[in-house]
């Protein structure tokens, strides 16, 4: 095999590249915060006392934990488009992965509400706390803390999964190579740029995760120890 790699193009690419990054970055950080809190009000509903709630939570877990992203985002984009809904390609990817991320934090942060001692929601009771108090200052909290790895890593997750929305002509960091490699024919060399770039991303985000968690818990362990 005799094959030259040449990197030199890309600098004509940068500016596009730039822009399809800056955009993967921004649909990781819309997606999570929504997903984050989609998920915490899905996790409350299947622990509360509804039978209800828990019914429509569990069919919609099971509906986006077994159907691939790629059909959802097709949903979203051109489904709802067929019925009189439409939205950009961007909105739509927004859309798309807040709701596929929102099903599977909803089950982690459920079963760290369900990993919470009955004896600290009691000790909740016995301040006289309001149920939605003990579940703001008390449960919710707790939960997040004993899963909050399986969140991070589920988010950076969701960073990577963003370049599914290149299929519904989302103009992220996929697309953005994909353009390039049809106009220059070397898709080896973009897409170890674009490999590269997605590593640098995931360590970026569980540097900023790690950083998020030593703030917040390491408060809430200095309060709770100084109380």
């Amino acid at each position: 095999m005799d094959y030259s790699f040449d990197f030199s193009f890309l600098r004509d690419y940068w500016p596009m590249l730039a822009e399809g990054l800056w955009l993967t970055v921004q649909l990781a950080l819309m997606a999570t915060v929504a997903g984050f809190l989609l998920g915490t009000l899905c996790a409350v509903a299947s622990t509360s006392g509804s039978r209800i709630l828990r019914a429509i939570v569990g069919l919609y877990v099971e509906i986006i934990r077994n159907t691939p992203l790629l059909v959802q985002l097709f949903v979203v984009y051109f489904g709802l488009a067929s019925l009189g809904l439409k939205f950009s390609a961007t909105t739509s990817a927004v859309i798309g992965l807040t709701i596929n991320i929102g099903a599977y934090s909803s089950e982690i942060i459920r079963a760290g509400i369900e990993s919470i001692h009955k004896g600290q929601i009691e000790a909740g009771d016995c301040l006289a706390l309001s149920r939605w108090q003990v579940l703001a200052t008390i449960v919710l909290p707790t939960a997040v803390e004993k899963v909050y790895p399986a969140l991070a890593s589920q988010y950076v997750l969701l960073m990577l999964g963003t370049s599914i929305a290149s299929q519904i002509s989302a103009e992220e960091m996929t697309a953005a190579a994909s353009r390039i490699q049809s106009d220059t024919f070397r898709p080896f060399e973009v897409f170890l740029v674009i490999a590269a770039l997605y590593l640098l991303l995931s360590f970026a985000m569980r540097g900023l995760f790690w950083a998020l968690g030593q703030f917040a818990f390491a408060r809430r362990r200095k309060l709770g120890t100084t109380l």
